[in-house]
């Protein structure tokens, strides 16, 4: 749920920083025609990779050249480098593109996909340039692959899965990837449980993590409920199975089992269109709104971009009917289920519309709430699940946590998590890993109970895996849940991000295997992916790369925050501090106060705050960064303009103008 700060290039790059880069219109000019299809690829060497289908390449010597289909200087090269280091075959590939941006940190990855090395490079270049520019190193034997990407930041946010797509396939030549394709899980005996709970305590405090909770499922048995850890910082209360914590967009999940509830109970057709269900529903493009049904609410398909900055900065005062209303002035970015693009407000309008099928005529907000309770929380047995925040902040739950901004791990506030109640079919339950497992069961055993009664028809409930995007090679988005087909076997998973929780849960359904992983800080989001993998390695004897690749990461995460925070000054600049304006607007996030105190400037946003530094930028402008735990990392740009004080902020594809108050 908790969007990133930056747009992300996936595996291309560990972050995406902006940078300006000169046009190369001739690039795209002289490019082969592009491909219909996703095609296999190769450089001169032998380097394997995937041309996603639309796109273009072009041998230039020992690299080819990639562009996607804006043709718009937008392009990635993948070298095959001369040199003998990785940071020599960088500066090669960088000399192909004519480019020498200002490095700002580069780390270490552990060995992947027939690779023996890996490096990463992350660059200091200006917001205002909206690019995203990065680079990767491979070495396999004395031979170095390098990666280097200059893409404009919206085509990166938009295109994010067929960049994935590329990384997913960037095998040295001859490599055949691992499957797990025919084998059969080994039962996850107490031998394997302990080594499944030696290493979630490692990675804990590895990636200094308060609290984990972890549960894991076979055959329809529940053969693992732990707790790591605290609940929070400073108090004694220990972790276990009945820990609450905010599950995020794992809510989407069970939104959609309640949809599938009433797609079974005759009461909604998946294939209907969304505006004749409930006609008010409208997107901010007539031809989309019209093409929308109900099961494209949660596809992440429609081409409709991520847009969280609306419930992020006014969420105190948004409400379900609000949402729903900004949802009309939202314009999809890409073509009807052209690409991934993930939507938060689209899941909520999900679950409203199936709230209102299920009791007409209610409060958007209320009939939702009743329709989950009546159709999934109850019938599952899922008492310690709920959207009531004051009730499940009593008692055994957790306390969300971040860095602050020297790297210490701090008790996090709850201001901005509380702004995605009005969007809560999106992301806002709490549950714990023993109520989230009966879920689990349930999906593993076909909408079966554990007594056997039929909790839910099939049919219904296996529409949801049906792929309706392609999230990578062998990956496909379905109704809120992922369908990974990649290693050979079936996995389906979610997760959920926000503030200060993390979290997973996934299953093996042709092996009877699930598993939850529930975090209490913002660096649990690292433990997924390991947690995921390690399981996988344990039920199929595969390679052991989990352990590696999770301290790999921690070392990293530690190295590029060091290197972030090198960027700042804290406090921020007096004279920079002393020019903002006390107030700012704008239309569609609301009011941004500027308060200050013992010579600090924090920005107010209503439902949180947070303390800025100051950031200058390559390009001269001045960058203002919030530091606090909950909101680490929002960067506005000082754009002043005719004698009015304005700040910039953007995600990936929006950009946002705060206006002085006079």
């Amino acid at each position: 749920m908790r969007p990133s700060v930056h747009p992300l290039v996936l595996a291309l790059l560990l972050a995406s920083p902006f940078a300006t880069s000169p046009a190369h219109a001739a690039d795209a000019a002289a490019a082969t025609a592009e491909t219909a299809a996703d095609t296999p690829s190769r450089t001169p060497a032998g380097t394997t990779f995937v041309l996603p289908g639309g796109w273009s390449q072009r041998v230039q010597g020992n690299a080819v050249l990639i562009m996607p289909p804006e043709g718009d200087g937008s392009r990635l090269a993948i070298v095959d480098a001369k040199a003998a280091t990785a940071d020599e075959a960088i500066a090669e590939a960088w000399a192909i593109l004519g480019m020498t941006p200002k490095l700002l940190v580069a780390t270490d990855a552990a060995p992947k996909d027939g690779w023996e090395a890996r490096r990463f490079y992350d660059y200091d270049v200006a917001a205002n340039a909206k690019r995203a520019v990065g680079a990767s190193a491979y070495r396999k034997g004395t031979a170095w692959t390098a990666v280097v990407v200059d893409v404009d930041q919206a085509i990166a946010e938009k295109r994010g899965s067929q960049f994935g797509k590329i990384s997913q396939r960037l095998q040295p030549a001859g490599y055949k990837r691992e499957s797990f394709a025919g084998r059969t899980a080994h039962k996850l005996d107490d031998a394997r449980l302990q080594q499944v709970a030696g290493f979630v305590e490692r990675m804990r405090q590895e990636f200094d993590v308060p609290g984990v909770a972890i549960g894991i499922v076979q055959d329809g048995k529940v053969v693992m409920s732990q707790g790591f850890g605290v609940r929070q910082l400073g108090k004694p209360g220990k972790v276990d199975g009945d820990t609450r914590f905010m599950i995020a967009s794992n809510t989407k999940a069970l939104t959609t089992l309640m949809l599938a509830k009433l797609v079974d109970a005759g009461k909604l057709d998946w294939n209907a269109r969304a505006e004749d269900v409930y006609p008010d529903f409208k997107l901010g493009d007539a031809a989309t709104t019209d093409q929308v049904l109900v099961k494209h609410l949660i596809c992440a398909c429609t081409g409709v971009p991520r847009q969280d900055y609306e419930w992020l900065f006014d969420g105190e005062k948004q409400t379900p009917k609000t949402v729903m209303a900004t949802l009309g002035t939202m314009q999809p970015t890409s073509g009807f289920g052209e690409l991934f693009q993930y939507s938060n407000p689209m899941a909520a309008a999900a679950g409203y519309i199936g709230g209102q099928v299920a009791y007409p005529g209610t409060e958007l907000g209320a009939g939702y709430d009743q329709a989950m309770q009546a159709l999934v929380f109850d019938p599952l047995g899922m008492r310690n699940t709920t959207f009531d925040y004051a009730r499940a902040q009593t008692g055994d739950y957790a306390a969300p946590h971040g860095y602050d901004i020297e790297h210490q791990v701090e008790v996090m506030g709850m201001g901005l998590n509380d702004t995605i109640v009005a969007s809560r079919p999106a992301g806002a339950a709490w549950s714990s890993v023993n109520d989230l497992l009966k879920y689990v069961r349930m999906e593993i055993d076909h909408g079966l109970l554990p007594d056997g009664s039929r909790y839910i028809g099939e049919a219904a409930l296996l529409q949801r895996r049906e792929p309706q995007i392609a999230l990578g090679v062998d990956r496909n988005y379905a109704m809120a849940l992922m369908v990974d087909k990649s290693d050979g076997t079936t996995v389906i998973d979610h997760g959920g991000d926000m503030g200060g929780f993390h979290s997973n849960m996934m299953w093996w359904p042709g092996q009877k295997v699930g598993a939850v992983i529930l975090t209490n800080a913002d660096e649990g989001v690292n433990l997924r992916g390991p947690f995921k993998r390690r399981l996988m390695e344990l039920m199929f004897d595969g390679e052991p790369q989990a352990e590696a690749a999770a301290k790999a990461g921690a070392k990293a995460n530690r190295e590029g925050f060091e290197a972030f925070r090198k960027q700042l000054q804290v406090p921020g600049d007096a004279t920079a501090l002393a020019g903002l304006a006390p107030r700012y607007h704008n239309d569609a996030l609301g009011e941004l106060r500027v308060t200050r105190a013992g010579g600090k400037a924090s920005f107010d946003f209503g439902a949180f705050a947070s303390e800025v530094a100051t950031m200058p930028q390559t390009d001269g402008s001045l960058g203002f960064v919030t530091i606090d735990p909950q909101a680490l990392g929002f960067l506005f740009v000082r754009a002043d303009k005719d004698g009015v004080r304005k700040l910039i902020v953007r995600d990936g594809q929006h950009e946002y103008v705060f206006d002085e108050v006079k």
